[in-house]
């Protein structure tokens, strides 16, 4: 298997290529939900932006990494389980990627979709209008942050460009957790908030534990 790999000098990628892959980091954790809730605190609220303009070209989504591989391929190979790729090739052919909108797990690559945590059109909405393109486009591949995560078919059309004042995830476990992370997401890149969405999210936030 041959995935990206970052942070690593090119002298060191090379002598990687020719062994067995090295696992990749875990996904962005989120932050606690004291933290969250303070983030929530800080965001501006504001009219949603207009849409005019709007595609999702703008955000160049899935460009190459460090490494050759695209940025879904990458969410592919560090979030799911018994990766196999095509021979000198970032590509999966098989493994298994859990869903948390839904709780399903997903066997089939094609079907293992990524999904953006801030929906690319809401963060246009929240600001991203204003962004420029080498901003949108570490927006659209953030790998950093708790912003790309497996989706299901079912539940990423379901949700499409929901945020969570229209949408929430079936899986009510996962309530605390998406709210944290979406809410990091529009602190860090300092996107706006609506009163219905600051309702939603402090809502999910009262689920949270810890």
């Amino acid at each position: 298997m041959r995935h990206a790999v970052f942070g690593l000098p090119a002298t060191a990628l090379l002598l990687i290529g020719a062994g067995a892959a090295p696992a990749l980091a875990d996904p962005p954790p989120p932050p606690p939900a004291a933290t969250a809730r303070q983030e929530l605190a800080a965001l501006t609220v504001d009219s949603p932006h207009s849409m005019d303009g709007y595609a999702r070209d703008k955000f160049d989504i899935w460009s190459t990494q460090p490494g050759g591989c695209t940025t879904r391929q990458t969410v592919l190979a560090r979030d799911g389980k018994g990766v196999e790729d095509k021979p000198s090739s970032c590509q999966p052919t098989s493994g298994s990627w859990y869903s948390a909108y839904d709780d399903a797990t997903v066997t089939e690559v094609a079907k293992a979709t990524i999904d953006h945590m801030v929906p690319l059109a809401e963060a246009w909405r929240s600001g991203a209008d204003t962004w420029s393109a080498d901003q949108r486009k570490a927006f659209g591949n953030d790998l950093k942050d708790p912003q790309l995560l497996i989706a299901s078919e079912s539940s990423n059309t379901s949700k499409s460009d929901s945020g969570p004042a229209d949408w929430k995830p079936t899986h009510h476990a996962f309530w605390c957790t998406y709210a944290k992370d979406y809410t990091h997401i529009k602190s860090v890149w300092k996107l706006t908030t609506t009163d219905q969405e600051k309702t939603a999210l402090s809502s999910m936030l009262d689920t949270c534990t810890t």
